[in-house]
């Protein structure tokens, strides 16, 4: 109420200061006005968008117990969706636009932060609470670059330069230990349930600096068992652990931390088309179906953690539509999947490349209508509350 009164007050005082002034100038009183006409947007959009934020806390009121419960997770449920937008640290209006055109609610959203002593690779306070307080759980992904910590805080550590060979071993043998623990006791503050995704595709030997181009396979396992001892030490009883391998690169039981260390099993599942010389147009089946029945084995809930597919090369909406048609049928040991709304990706290629459904109402309308299409029993229960 106080934003809507602050915000009148504001816009009267812009109409009569601007009726006085008429066309005369565009000096200092003028540029002034834009000010104040910027100030009343951004309390505009910020009433908007906490309205639609409690609108949003009242339609998950059933998800709730799941937020302080993690072992509800373990339980029986409906597919839970997700979703990453490269926008939610400024602003949720993509995901509240996003929930609005798919009729449904996003009860994961993921975020990403790299390890490192730099302010943004703390523990991700702000984005964690203000998740929590849309009524979602958080997933993290945790990124083990090494080249970032400050050696004087980390007295032992090797040259940035070759610190990333070997990395893995370093962490299990409790050279990081200081940020771990901070890490640690940081998530077990915020009392609900955090979902972390440490070290994904480590089997890929391409992609990333924890990968088998510069570790063993039980140098990741050694120091991902060291890290989850240290939280198990701290009592942190409210993380869940995603285990991500790369599906195209297998071995997956070399890298497999075992079943005490590892709640859910995620995957990514994302379709270049042919954007690239190394990619090609790939059904959802040619690139998840080859691989399911290998990381079903783990007995695992399953976790699609990026869910994504360009425009390039194919039909998008079919894409989609195929993929979401056969999750019920052929998949079930698939509980979530997380859409990945990146609009300015540039990991992979030097071109950005763009990954949002926001604006194609076809692909939209696709997905919609098959999460509508799939069994009561996988669907979220609808619940009104006043």
């Amino acid at each position: 109420m106080l934003f809507v009164i602050v915000a009148l007050a504001a816009g009267i005082l812009v109409v009569l200061v601007l009726t006085f002034l008429g066309a005369k100038s565009r000096g200092p009183l003028a540029n002034m006005m834009d000010l104040a006409g910027s100030f009343i947007t951004d309390l505009e959009n910020k009433i908007i968008l906490e309205h639609r934020s409690n609108k949003r806390r009242d339609r998950l009121f059933w998800f709730r117990p799941y937020l302080t419960n993690p072992w509800i997770f373990r339980e029986s449920r409906p597919i839970l969706l997700g979703l990453y937008d490269n926008m939610s640290s400024k602003s949720f209006k993509n995901t509240f636009d996003l929930e609005q055109s798919l009729h449904a609610n996003f009860e994961f959203i993921h975020i990403y932060t790299a390890w490192g002593s730099k302010p943004e690779q703390e523990f991700p306070q702000k984005e964690v609470r203000a998740i929590f307080e849309l009524g979602s759980v958080p997933v993290i992904t945790w990124e083990p670059w090494l080249i970032d910590f400050d050696a004087e805080k980390f007295p032992g550590l090797r040259p940035p330069e070759v610190r990333d060979k070997g990395g893995l071993s370093d962490i299990a043998k409790g050279k990081y230990d200081p940020y771990i623990i901070t890490w640690a006791l940081t998530a077990k503050k915020m009392n609900n349930t955090i979902f972390m995704r440490l070290g994904h595709e480590m089997n890929d030997p391409y992609r990333y600096t924890w990968g088998p181009q510069n570790n063993q396979a039980k140098d990741f396992i050694a120091a991902w068992h060291h890290v989850h001892k240290i939280f198990d030490a701290l009592h942190v009883k409210n993380v869940l652990w995603i285990w991500s391998p790369h599906p195209s690169y297998g071995w997956f039981e070399a890298f497999y931390p075992g079943d005490q260390y590892v709640d859910w099993v995620g995957v990514n599942i994302l379709n270049y088309g042919n954007v690239a010389i190394w990619s090609k147009w790939w059904t959802f089946k040619e690139m998840f179906g080859a691989y399911y029945a290998e990381l079903a084995k783990f007995g695992k809930p399953i976790m699609i953690t990026e869910f994504g597919c360009l425009t390039v090369g194919g039909d998008r909406a079919k894409w989609f539509e195929e993929a979401l048609s056969a999750l019920p049928v052929d998949y079930p040991s698939v509980k979530s999947l997380l859409f990945f709304h990146y609009s300015s990706d540039r990991t992979t290629t030097q071109q950005a490349l763009d990954w949002t459904i926001l604006g194609d109402s076809v692909t939209l309308s696709a997905i919609a209508r098959q999460i509508s299409n799939w069994p009561d029993s996988l669907k979220p229960p609808k619940t009104s509350v006043h």
